[in-house]
């Protein structure tokens, strides 16, 4: 039966729009490019143990090649199953929903009978759409779970959407939430602009997906226009690829976040973090060779926590980029209290048995 926000639990949807830390969770493969699901519940073993309140899955970081794999469901039915066998505590499970509309709208009602709350629609599958024809793409997905937005940026295969389709978007009813990762900041405020003009702000909770500049998404207020009105808007949470690693520190970070925004003061070593963070992510994005190395960059932070036996991708060709072993070796050595190195030996053993 199709789904609307209002059916979840509430201390789900609480979670939700109070914001939290949600992994996009990887794809733990073995040296035969075969899924490892010994070390695929090791990874949602550790999300759940370093505070993460939800996971994304079949998204970006999981590889989209999944689907011609034959992964889709596998995957999503083992972590949810993880996720359930591990904890009792409330999670915000969301599942990446891609391709043109009966994909997207069967892979809806696939994520939505495991169990998923949300579905996380990706349109670059879409490319060349019109408008309208991307507002009625979303909104026949809507009909079956409700919807969290993705902007995902151009470099890794996203399409560029105006502030009037966020608007057209954001009035759909059963849109919970927009990740927004178009790494842009003019498209990052499209999609506040869009919202604002909708009046959604209230039923669509904003989470960055920008991972170049995840602390100042989280601290900064954003002033729009709504005819004579000013609205204030703020996104609460994270749903990254760079929370897939060094999660436990992440969780920290949000929470640290939250309390100083509320209190109303931020420090400049708060408003630091952001330019450590995101020099963090540069190495493990591969921004020197356009984001190429993106998904087996984290990997690597992974492998070398033994979360991970290698960095093997669905793609033989994707791997890490010339150089780019050596940024992390860099960034592991200059941020080395930002990553929970530690509080991974202490627990892997039990994460993999």
């Amino acid at each position: 039966m199709p789904m609307h926000w209002s059916e979840l639990p509430p201390d789900v949807l609480s979670l939700l729009r109070r914001g939290t830390v949600i992994p996009a969770h990887p794809l733990a493969l073995d040296a035969s490019r075969r899924l490892d699901p010994v070390r695929q519940r090791a990874l949602t073993r550790y999300y759940l143990d370093a505070g993460a309140g939800g996971l994304a899955v079949g998204v970006h970081s999981t590889q989209f090649a999944i689907r011609e794999a034959g992964l889709y469901a596998p995957v999503l039915e083992l972590a949810m199953r993880s996720a359930r066998e591990w904890t009792d505590a409330p999670l915000v499970m969301i599942g990446g929903l891609a391709g043109p509309t009966a994909q997207a709208c069967a892979e809806a009602d696939i994520a939505r009978g495991l169990g998923y709350h949300a579905g996380m629609l990706s349109l670059a599958a879409m490319k060349g759409a019109s408008v309208d024809e991307l507002v009625a793409h979303c909104a026949a997905v809507a009909e079956r779970i409700p919807l969290v937005g993705f902007y995902l940026q151009t470099a890794v295969g996203g399409i560029a959407l105006p502030a009037d389709f966020w608007r057209r978007f954001a009035a759909i009813d059963n849109v919970i939430a927009i990740k927004m990762a178009p790494f842009d900041r003019y498209r990052t405020l499209d999609v506040i602009r869009g919202v604002a003009a909708a009046r959604a702000e209230d039923r669509v909770t904003l989470y960055t997906g920008n991972d170049d500049h995840i602390v100042l998404d989280l601290l900064q207020p954003f002033v729009v226009r709504r005819g004579d009105e000013q609205v204030t808007l703020r996104i609460r949470g994270g749903l990254l690829g760079h929370w897939s690693v060094w999660t436990k520190r992440a969780v920290e970070q949000l929470q640290r976040i939250h309390a100083a925004v509320e209190a109303g003061r931020v420090d400049a070593e708060l408003l630091a973090l952001d330019s450590r963070v995101t020099d963090c992510n540069s190495a493990f994005f591969d921004v020197a060779h356009g984001f190429a190395g993106c998904i087996p960059g984290c990997h690597e932070v992974l492998r070398r926590q033994g979360l991970l036996q290698g960095i093997w991708c669905l793609d033989p060709e994707e791997t890490l980029s010339p150089g780019q072993a050596a940024e992390i070796d860099r960034v592991c050595r200059e941020h080395a209290d930002l990553s929970d190195d530690a509080f991974v030996s202490q627990n892997l053993a039990r994460w993999l048995n």
